[in-house]
């Protein structure tokens, strides 16, 4: 680029970025967002065809990545292609219009967000938080009418459920019918979490 082009190219992604007032500044006194913001402003000077973005809001406050989505959104709805990798869940939801989720360097699922909360064959998500043997919780609540399997982790129960009414009513009674206390219930719609976990399982990974 000349030196001309280029001045008129920062200016410009200055503005765009929200960066235009510390356009001065030296890059060590930027927050932490703001230089993530810089960094992807930098890799996109030369309009590449691809721009591929390795976790870009991991150790963000939320005030930050919540900016920094705003602004891939708007890279995005400009033509400009993506490749993304995260760890949050919730991320690749609200940004990607496909996502590939990934265990050991396999891809175990591609498809649209939509179309993956769809695949683990539950329209609801039931929470049961309650005290005991959980994983017994779980093999009795996997078995009430409707409910496609349960699983346990963090302290919980979640059950999967499908085509069922009255959905935390149902799960309570089941609950005290075999015999544990319920501390808590909520109830959701699945997430890409649920998916992720559904696929790989709840090991730790390294």
């Amino acid at each position: 680029m000349g030196a001309r082009d280029s001045r008129r190219t920062a200016d410009r992604l200055l503005e765009q970025f929200r960066l235009a007032d510390r356009a001065s500044a030296e890059v060590f006194q930027l927050s932490g967002g703001m230089a993530q913001r810089l960094m992807v402003a930098r890799a996109i000077v030369h309009s590449p065809r691809i721009l591929f973005l390795d976790e870009p809001t991991s150790g963000l406050d939320p005030q930050s990545r919540l900016a920094l989505w705003d602004i891939l959104r708007e890279l995005h709805r400009g033509g400009q292609t993506i490749m993304l990798t995260t760890h949050y869940m919730e991320e690749a939801d609200r940004l990607c219009d496909r996502v590939a989720i990934m265990d050991h360097g396999k891809v175990l699922a591609l498809d649209s967000p939509r179309m993956l909360k769809r695949s683990i064959d539950a329209d609801t998500v039931v929470r049961v938080s309650s005290e005991g043997d959980l994983h017994a919780l779980a093999e009795r609540l996997a078995q009430m009418p409707g409910a496609t399997h349960a699983d346990t982790g963090d302290a919980v129960v979640r059950v999967y459920l499908r085509g069922v009414t009255g959905a935390l009513r149902r799960v309570g009674d089941a609950t005290e019918a075999a015999g544990f206390r319920v501390n808590d219930l909520s109830v959701a719609e699945p997430t890409l979490e649920s998916v992720f976990i559904t696929l790989t399982g709840r090991d730790l990974r390294d």
